[in-house]
């Protein structure tokens, strides 16, 4: 029980090729497309930026830890520490040592301008050897 679709016709033999010379031309236009725009796509902002290493360096056995929590409250160690008793409270717990580096953890929430203003506040007390702590990458960052 079969149906014949060819209708016995003499039709002339039909070309089964496919015409590849306007798919060339197209994928010619193309590249020439993004080669012109490939470059204008790139960041040119003119910037210094730091050398990072994977290396994580050796604390010291008691460290200045400042910590500042998303509310913006400031921690040294695990005690509360009021903004504008920052640099006495560091003090008193390096023993005068500015040269000493300061550990600054922040939340993730908190905005880059409230740490940089933390930064400029320990800068302002005379402390310059600043680290910025984060996780260490497949250990809980995302």
């Amino acid at each position: 029980m079969g149906t014949r679709l060819d209708h016995g016709g003499d039709l002339p033999g039909e070309l089964h090729e496919i015409n590849v010379t306007p798919f060339i031309d197209v994928m010619l236009v193309l590249l020439i497309i993004f080669m012109i725009a490939a470059p204008l796509a790139t960041v040119d902002i003119p910037v210094n930026l730091p050398a990072a290493s994977a290396e994580s360096s050796a604390a010291p056995d008691k460290p200045l830890i400042v910590t500042l929590k998303p509310d913006l409250s400031v921690m040294l160690g695990n005690a509360p520490v009021e903004r504008g008793m920052l640099g006495a409270a560091l003090d008193a717990a390096s023993g005068h040592d500015r040269a000493q580096r300061v550990y600054l953890r922040a939340d993730r929430s908190v905005s880059y301008g409230a740490l940089m203003a933390l930064m400029n506040e320990l800068r302002q007390a005379g402390y310059l050897e600043l680290a910025l702590v984060g996780l260490e990458a497949g250990k809980g960052a995302p």
